[in-house]
């Protein structure tokens, strides 16, 4: 077992052991995430019922919204962003801590919805890497906590930081039907060869 120092925890050989503490540590990012409210239009509404006692996210170890970007792991975009706000949303991601995770809700944070025009960001992965997209106008909060899953799904199989190496952006996965994750690299354009 070799263990290159001047590399940190990187430099350790992988091992049972190691690999063991991969998992955990995965395992625990998943059932421990926070997010970090950014709701800029109806989505909002239906991100906060999400948060209600009816729907009760913190079954999925989400107890709190952060007002903070540096407690929050998981940004939820809900709804247009102009491109005034861009800027501002772009910040917010750069201060939250690594690992970060991003999530668009909604139609018009995802492609700007009937917003074409030159006011509005015509995806917010012009701005952020985004790594679920919550379809709907506005979704409710059954494909957010449908969203939230998927997104805590890939953390703990490590899925989704393998796309992140391969790709250097989000994982882009855009949610279909409940209980099917289409892969894509935007909702409404086809998916990539190889991808389910």
């Amino acid at each position: 077992m070799g263990w290159d120092v001047s590399k940190g925890l990187e430099g350790l050989d992988h091992n049972f052991l190691t690999g063991k503490l991969e998992d955990f540590v995965k395992w625990s990012r998943s059932r421990s995430s926070w997010g970090a409210t950014f709701g800029l239009a109806c989505c909002a509404l239906e991100m906060m019922a999400a948060g209600g006692a009816h729907y009760d996210l913190a079954r999925f170890g989400m107890e709190v919204f952060r007002a903070s970007p540096r407690q929050a792991d998981i940004m939820i975009v809900a709804g247009r962003v102009s491109q005034k706000m861009a800027p501002v949303l772009r910040q917010i991601h750069d201060q939250m801590m690594e690992p970060k995770w991003v999530i668009s809700m909604g139609v018009c944070a995802s492609t700007g919805g009937m917003f074409n025009n030159y006011a509005l960001l015509q995806g917010v992965d012009q701005v952020v890497p985004v790594d679920v997209y919550a379809p709907g106008c506005p979704p409710g909060p059954e494909t957010l906590i449908h969203s939230i899953n998927t997104l805590h799904e890939l953390i703990r199989s490590g899925e989704l930081t393998r796309r992140r190496a391969a790709t250097g952006r989000g994982a882009e996965v855009a949610i279909g039907q409940p209980g099917h994750a289409t892969h894509s690299a935007r909702p409404g354009e086809p998916a990539p060869a190889g991808s389910a």
